[in-house]
Parts: structure tokens; C-alpha cells; sequence
């Protein structure tokens, strides 16, 4: 019975957890959206779906948070602010978001280039 409990409180609190981590993936698409006099460089439907990359990305093992760029790029903070550690997350993003991947939030390289494999 004590280890169910322990679970659930577990579980509780990661969900905990997980709504933080999103509050500035859902912030940052309310904000592009709001934003008054169409100043916007993509469509809102495409902002929707960056909202969904966002979590994604905000859920990986060094993301400490995540937050939707007006260009349609994702930015992210770092738990661990090493270079091993960024090269191991951007490889991460890569994998999983093949054509999203920007080493600046204007230009756009190709994963395969980010990775060394090309």
C-alpha cells in the first residue's frame, strides 16, 4: 500500500513538473498569437504546431525550459550549460525534430551537417 502511495505522489509531482516546463512553451505561443497588427512571420497554425516541438523539447533530460521564437525557431534554457551537454541535446533535438534543427534562430543547418555526418 506504501509503495502505490509513493507512486502515485510520484507521478503528481512529475506532472507538477511537466505543466511547469510547458507554462512558457503555451506563454510564448499566446504571446506570438496576441500579438496585435499581424507581426507575425509564419501562420498561427504553424505556431500551434511548434507548440508541440516546444513540449517535446521541453521534456528532454537537459532542457531546463523552452520557448517559441517569432522566426518559428525553438530556443531553449540548459540544466547543464557545458558544451558536451549542448552538443548532446542539440544531437537529441535532431533525432527527433529533423527538419526543425537551427544553429541560429535566422539561418537553418541541416541535421546530418550538426551531427558530422554529411
Amino acid at each position: 500500500m506504501k509503495l502505490l502511495v509513493a507512486t502515485g505522489m510520484l507521478l503528481v509531482l512529475a506532472t507538477g513538473t511537466a505543466r511547469a516546463d510547458n507554462e512558457n512553451c503555451r506563454k510564448s505561443r499566446e504571446y506570438l498569437l496576441g500579438t496585435p497588427g499581424g507581426d507575425l512571420s509564419l501562420t498561427p497554425q504553424t505556431y500551434n504546431d511548434l507548440f508541440k516541438t516546444c513540449i517535446a523539447t521541453s521534456a528532454m533530460p537537459n532542457v531546463k525550459d523552452a520557448y517559441i521564437l517569432r522566426d518559428g525557431g525553438i530556443a531553449v534554457v540548459p540544466k547543464q550549460d557545458s558544451i558536451p551537454a549542448t552538443a548532446a541535446t542539440l544531437a537529441q533535438f535532431c533525432d527527433a525534430h529533423p527538419h526543425v534543427a537551427r544553429m541560429s534562430s535566422t539561418a537553418s543547418t541541416p541535421c546530418k551537417k550538426i551531427k558530422g555526418l554529411s
